[in-house]
């Protein structure tokens, strides 16, 4: 799953039934879901996940092999989606560096079979890499389902704290949604 990092909490609240809907059929194949840990839409998809039945891999950063520090405020958010989910996984990249999350979330869609992407269609405005993943998704032959239900918004974030957020957008990898 992959999505806007800056979404309402209405919206969260919105997406999460809209979510659990979706990934019930996912949940009956033998799917799983992969997020890499964060708040707002990571935590929402998680908690969408359990309750459809769909298994919950959460992605976590590592610096050479070994967990690397989760700043907050998605430190809190990390813990729940530990919480919630069958399997972590490791992946080396930096949470500090932009440039290095995006590297490691093409990786992860490469990975996928499907991605889901919560995305309301605009372009990347170098705060929300969305629509860098969803293209990039499609360049390499995963399909892209995308989600935007109605009355979705984004909230107001300055510009100073989105851009040294590495995110969440939540990803999926092979069987995963």
């Amino acid at each position: 799953m992959v999505g806007h990092p800056d979404l309402t909490v209405p919206t969260l609240a919105l997406l999460e039934e809209e979510l659990r809907s979706r990934l019930v059929d996912r949940a009956r194949t033998g799917r799983a879901g992969l997020v890499r840990a964060g708040k707002g839409l990571p935590v929402v998809f998680g908690r969408a996940a359990r309750k459809a039945g769909l298994a919950l891999v959460t992605v976590l950063p590592s610096l050479s092999g070994v967990p690397a520090y989760v700043a907050e405020p998605d430190r809190k958010a990390a813990g729940e989606l530990l919480l919630l989910s069958q399997m972590v996984r490791l992946v080396e990249y930096d949470p500090g560096d932009r440039a290095s999350c995006i590297s490691a979330d093409e990786a992860l869609v490469r990975s996928c079979a499907r991605v889901l992407a919560i995305w309301d269609g605009s372009p990347s405005n170098g705060r929300d890499a969305t629509a860098h993943l969803v293209a990039y998704a499609r360049s390499h032959g995963v399909d892209v389902e995308v989600l935007w239900p109605r009355g979705a918004q984004h909230r107001t974030v300055p510009y100073a704290e989105a851009r040294g957020a590495c995110g969440l957008t939540g990803r999926s990898p092979r069987t995963t949604d």
